[in-house]
């Protein structure tokens, strides 16, 4: 009896010893601009709305991102026009008059704490989404639900897409970027599913038409989330955007700069 007293407090020991939170002490890189600039055209509005978010980087431990203020932060197309961006909110920079044009190449201009940053792409156009279909059999193991929306690809440019869905059921947006290449006009689908999602969640998706750089930055950016490395764990490399430093190139930003249509909807789990 002494003997399985002695095993059992030994156990309970070694499991309490194991919820000891440990500090670990880490090394703490200098911080960097952060500059979230996606302008999204939704199909059936003006586009007259845009907005920018510039944070910089923070320490493992630190509970808040920290926001950037008293930028310049400005747009301009490839016609001359100069859209301002206001700081409205700590770190946040509207425009309440931009005028998004198909086709269209534009710049972007953010000056902060001595340095201009500068990043150019163009507004691509996207497909509309049509019908959404719901699968009960969806999953690797079929038992799964699946929802999908449909879209008509155009056949006379080779096309880029992001994908993105958003429910409850998951802690973070899910993304997709490809191209057009093995379904190039044709109808096709996307699709999101997740053991968790059952009748009455919904689940909202977006696409958008994007660059090809664009389009290899996002799936990038996916590779690396999705790389178990643990705890502690860091990205191999730095996933580098299309922001350039003209001041001190070594200095650069991190994010990216892109102009798209998008198109939206959402659908209600049967």
């Amino acid at each position: 009896m002494k003997r399985l007293f002695f095993c059992l407090a030994l156990a309970a020991l070694t499991f309490s010893s194991c919820e000891k939170v440990i500090d670990v002490d880490l090394d703490t890189a200098a911080p960097r601009l952060v500059i979230d600039a996606a302008l999204e055209w939704q199909k059936g509005t003006d586009g007259s709305e845009q907005h920018i978010r510039l944070t910089t980087t923070a320490g493992y431990y630190d509970e808040t991102i920290p926001t950037v203020s008293d930028a310049i932060v400005e747009v301009t197309a490839g016609s001359g026009a100069t859209f301002s961006f206001t700081e409205e909110n700590p770190g946040d920079y509207v425009c309440r008059n931009f005028v998004p044009v198909l086709n269209e190449t534009y710049t972007l201009s953010v000056t902060s704490g001595g340095d201009t940053y500068t990043a150019t792409e163009t507004l691509f156009p996207v497909p509309d989404i049509g019908e959404v279909e719901q699968e009960n059999d969806g999953g690797f193991l079929g038992d799964e639900i699946e929802v999908r929306f449909f879209y008509q690809d155009d056949p006379n440019t080779l096309n880029y897409y992001v994908a993105r869905f958003d429910t409850e059921v998951i802690p973070y947006p899910d993304f997709y970027s490809y191209s057009d290449e093995f379904f190039q006009g044709n109808r096709t689908f996307e699709f999101f599913s997740d053991e968790d999602l059952k009748a009455g969640d919904v689940v909202h998706f977006r696409l958008a038409g994007v660059s090809r750089r664009c389009q290899e930055y996002i799936q990038k950016l996916v590779t690396v989330a999705g790389n178990n490395q643990g705890p502690f764990g860091t990205p191999p490399a730095t996933v580098r955007g299309n922001l350039v430093n003209t001041t001190e190139p070594e200095k650069y930003a991190l994010g990216y700069f892109r102009v798209s249509e998008v198109d939206s909807a959402s659908y209600t789990v049967q």
